[in-house]
C-alpha cells in the first residue's frame, strides 16, 4: 500500500552534542572528533545550493574535566523554561548557567532562531543497544524516519522520555569501550547523511517502527527508617531490557536471597535495567507498552519556512507539552 507523501520543514542547522553527563565518554569522545574539522561545518550542496550547518557541543565541559556527572545539578534538568529565565547570581550552580549557555548557542528555545535538530549522545550503563529516545511525538516522523533509515542495528524508540538524543549501551560510566564509541560514531555519520538527502529533496518512503511509551518507573525495595535499598535486581532479569515482564515474574532478589514478584496487572516491557545513574533518582528500572507505527513517506517541502512544517503544533499546544515535559523530567533522563 502506498504510504501517503507528508511534507516537512528543512533541517537547515543541526547540532551534536555529547557530554551533557560528564563521565558518558562516548559522546564526549565523538564530538572532540568533529571539533578537529571546522566549527561550524557547513556542507554545500552542488545542485541546489542549499546549506547544512553542523555545530559540534561539548555540552558540560567542566564535569568532563571532572570526569563526573555533573558538577553541581544534573544539566539535563536545566532546560526548562522557568530554568533558562532564571537570573544568574555566583551561586547559581554551574550547570544552570551552562544551560543559558547552551540556549544562547543553539536556542532560544522554541524560537525560529532555535537549531532544527538536536543529536544529544549519551550511554547507559544498560543493555539497551541503540536507542533513539524523544521527549515528545511533536518531531516524531523525522526521528522515525532517521531510526528506520539510517541504524543498521536493532532500534528501539521510548516515545515519552526527556531529550532528543542517542542513548548507547552497555557501557560503565568514566569508561570508552570501542565498539560502543564506535556505534555511536557511525549513527551520528549515518544520521548527518540523513539529513544531507532529505535536504536535498529525497523521498524517504518510510516504514514500520517499533516504538515503546514509558509507563512508570519502580524503585528498589528499601528500609522503612534508612531508605537503604534491600535486593537488587533478579538475575533473571539483569540484562533483558525490552524483554516483556510479565505478572508474577521475579523482579528483584533481596539481600538475603528471597525473590520478589512483579505485582502488576499488566504485562509491560523493562528498560533501563539497573542503570547506574538512577540509584540516586530511586529508579530500578522503566516499564514501558509496544506497539508499531507506521511512519509515512517524507519529503522536504521546498520554500518551506523553518519551523513551519505542517505537523508544527501550535504556540498554546507547545506550551501544554512544556508543561508535560518538565512533569515527566523527574520520572527518566538518560
Amino acid at each position: 500500500m502506498e504510504r501517503k507523501l507528508v511534507y516537512l520543514a528543512p533541517l537547515a542547522r543541526v547540532a551534536v552534542c555529547g557530554g551533557t553527563h560528564g563521565n558518558e565518554l562516548s559522546g564526549v569522545h565523538v564530538v572532540r572528533e568533529l571539533l578537529k574539522g571546522k566549527r561550524p561545518k557547513k556542507d554545500d550542496d552542488d545542485d541546489d545550493g542549499d546549506v547544512m550547518t553542523v555545530t559540534s557541543v561539548l555540552t558540560n565541559p567542566r564535569a568532563v574535566q571532572q570526569g563526573r556527572r555533573y558538577t553541581d545539578t544534573d544539566l539535563n534538568r536545566c532546560f526548562t523554561r522557568a530554568t533558562l529565565s532564571n537570573l544568574v547570581s555566583d551561586g547559581t550552580p554551574y550547570e544552570m548557567v551552562r544551560a543559558q549557555e547552551l540556549n544562547t548557542l543553539l536556542g532560544p528555545k522554541g524560537s525560529p532562531q532555535a537549531v532544527d535538530l538536536v543529536c544529544d549522545l549519551h550511554n547507559t550503563t544498560a543493555n539497551m543497544g541503540v536507542c533513539v529516545i524523544a521527549y515528545s511525538d511533536r518531531d516524531w516522523m523525522y526521528q522515525l524516519d532517521i531510526s528506520t533509515l539510517i541504524f543498521p542495528v536493532k532500534k528501539h524508540i521510548p516515545l515519552t522520555l526527556l531529550a532528543n538524543m542517542d542513548s548507547i549501551g552497555p557501557q560503565p560510566h568514566g569508561v570508552v569501550r570501542s565498539n560502543i564509541y564506535t556505534f555511536m560514531k557511525t549513527g551520528v555519520q549515518l544520521m548527518l547523511d540523513w539529513v544531507r538527502l532529505f535536504n536535498s529533496g529525497t523521498v524517504f518512503e518510510g516504514g514500520s517502527v517499533e516504538i515503546y511509551t514509558m509507563v512508570n518507573s519502580v524503585d528498589y525495595p528499601r528500609e522503612g527508617h534508612t531508605r537503604n535499598i534491600v535486593a537488587a535486581i533478579h538475575p533473571q532479569l539483569q540484562d533483558q531490557d525490552f524483554c516483556l515482564l510479565r505478572p508474577n515474574d521475579p523482579l528483584f532478589q533481596t539481600f538475603s536471597g528471597d525473590t520478589l514478584r512483579y505485582a502488576g496487572s499488566e504485562p509491560l516491557y523493562a528498560f533501563f535495567i539497573n542503570e547506574c545513574a538512577y540509584y540516586e533518582k530511586g529508579i530500578a528500572l522503566s516499564l514501558a507498552r509496544r506497539r508499531c507505527v507506521e511512519v509515512p513517506a517524507i519529503q522536504m517541502k521546498q520554500g518551506l519556512q523553518e519551523h513551519q512544517g505542517e505537523e508544527d503544533t501550535s504556540k498554546e499546544e507547545e506550551e501544554e507539552e512544556e508543561e508535560e515535559e518538565e512533569e515527566e523530567e523527574d520520572d527518566l533522563a538518560a
